[in-house]
């Protein structure tokens, strides 16, 4: 890891550039978590009705809580699906699996 600080995508207004700035590891894990989660239910409500959802696919695993969502994740230029839920001030995040290329 570089010790040189990430480069802020273009367009984020500097307020909250500077308001991320000032959080501690935990709490932009935090608000990264939640982003993700926001990101997907803008995209689930923009999906036309009838639309298929990643929920139709798999089951939820017994240790995932009913209100949890599924969010999309890349790594190194992968994505994948990860089931999301809030605990607390906490948000914890399950892998469920790599996001197919024909979705």
């Amino acid at each position: 890891m570089s010790n040189e600080p990430p480069t802020p995508p273009a367009g984020l207004p500097t307020d909250v550039l500077d308001a991320l700035d000032g959080y501690d590891p935990d709490r932009l894990r935090s608000v990264a978590g939640y982003a993700e989660a926001l990101a997907e239910h803008k995209a689930c409500e923009a999906r036309p009705e009838g639309g298929s959802s990643e929920d139709d696919v798999e089951e939820r695993p017994d240790d995932v809580p009913s209100k949890a969502t599924i969010t999309i994740k890349e790594i190194n230029d992968n994505r994948y699906y990860y089931w999301q839920w809030r605990e607390g001030d906490t948000v914890t995040s399950k892998y469920k699996g790599p996001v197919s290329p024909d979705r």
